[in-house]
């Protein structure tokens, strides 16, 4: 069994333990959860699903921070 997988987020990889999910990503890479949208393989993570969605070897996750300002 692996222990780890690589991701692709943003257009380069990333190394996370087995069994990571959105939330753990999001923690992983330092970025504020608030103002931030993910997507997972072209498909929209919704916020209250991060900590269940799991990641797998070879997902392509986008992380994209919602711009504000008037």
């Amino acid at each position: 069994m692996a222990t780890s997988i690589t991701v692709r987020v943003n257009d380069c990889d990333v190394e996370l333990p087995a069994g990571a999910t959105v939330q753990s990503l999001v923690e992983h890479v330092g970025v504020e959860a608030r103002g931030t949208a993910v997507a997972r393989n072209g498909e929209v993570a919704p916020r209250s699903q991060w900590p269940e969605t799991r990641l797998a070897d070879g997902d392509h996750v986008e992380l994209l921070s919602v711009a504000r300002g008037g």
